[in-house]
């Protein structure tokens, strides 16, 4: 690697700490690629971070994510904050971005500079979105984003981890709909501070909540903290306000009862576990090929070794 492109990262991050967006797009863009220069990142970063707050908006495709997005970004601006939106899509199979374009989603603020949007996709990150995700909310810290948005696509178990990378996960859930209940039983009951039937204009929307609930009563409070349902409208800008109201008072609760720092410090636990075995996985791939490979399969298939032994012998070395 190059001195040009070793000191890259560290021009980008001054760049992007005195307000040059370009610059920040572009560390966002080497946290995606992975590899030396998304550890370089990682390093400089890491220690400029801790200060933002995050939250997650996740829930079924259709319950109106992006346009509530687009709502809280508009309460925080509001208040004054700066405020940075990570738009996390499916990947392209084609060009390995993501689907849907950040700015056709929120393009009223496409021109407030007190406002980033990313989307962000797998592309080549070593352990995909569930690590690339945490490392990109602290480039966007470190740049000095008091607040960071965190958008999914979808309700997979990609996307609830993503979604976990935040402090405050909002969970959407849109009325009528039984299989989203069915899928926050299968997950996202667990992984929500807080519920939004958003769509609530429409019918459904009281038996959409009446299950919520239902399910919440049958659920313990986690560590003290029982999900409020909030609901909305969010084309008309109904309900924005609790909604908004809901997340400073889990923002209070975590930090008055010491939740806070324990979930962060959980959270850079499992990272540093997922690092170790990303790369663990990367280096027992790389061993899993070629004449040693070879010959072990063949004592596999010859039954003079069972697959766990195999894969031993590859993981000693």
């Amino acid at each position: 690697m190059s001195a040009r492109t070793r000191q890259e990262p560290r021009e980008l991050l001054e760049a992007a700490r005195t307000g040059d967006r370009s610059a920040l797009a572009r560390l966002i863009s080497l946290v995606e690629q992975g590899g030396d220069v998304a550890r370089d990142v990682g390093r400089l970063t890491f220690p400029l971070a801790g200060s933002a707050y995050a939250a997650g908006i996740t829930g079924p495709t259709g319950s109106g994510k992006s346009t509530l997005t687009e709502r809280l970004i508009a309460q925080a601006r509001e208040e004054g904050s700066e405020v940075a939106i990570l738009a996390v899509d499916p990947s392209s199979p084609f060009s390995g971005g993501a689907f849907l374009g950040d700015r056709v989603r929120m393009q009223s603020h496409a021109t407030d500079h007190g406002v980033f949007i990313r989307s962000m996709a797998t592309r080549g990150h070593l352990g995909g979105l569930a690590l690339a995700t945490p490392e990109a909310i602290r480039v966007l810290d470190a740049a000095g984003f008091p607040w960071v948005l965190v958008e999914t696509v979808g309700v997979g178990q990609v996307e609830i981890e993503v979604a976990g990378a935040a402090d405050t996960t909002l969970v959407v859930v849109p009325p009528g709909s039984g299989d989203a209940v069915q899928a926050s039983k299968a997950g996202l009951l667990e992984a929500a501070d807080i519920f939004v039937v958003n769509k609530a204009d429409r019918p459904g929307a009281a038996e959409t909540r009446r299950d919520l609930e239902f399910m919440l009563h049958l659920s313990a409070p986690d560590e003290g903290w029982t999900p409020p349902i909030i609901s909305t409208v969010a084309s008309t800008g109904e309900g924005i306000d609790d909604l908004w109201t809901a997340v400073a008072s889990h923002r209070d609760f975590l930090a008055e009862s010491g939740l806070l720092e324990r979930r962060r410090t959980a959270r850079l636990a499992e990272e540093v576990r997922g690092i170790v075995r990303h790369r663990l996985e990367d280096r027992a791939l790389d061993r899993a090929s070629g004449a040693e490979f070879d010959s072990l399969l063949n004592d596999v298939v010859d039954r003079r070794l069972d697959p766990y032994e195999a894969a031993a012998k590859l993981l000693e070395g």
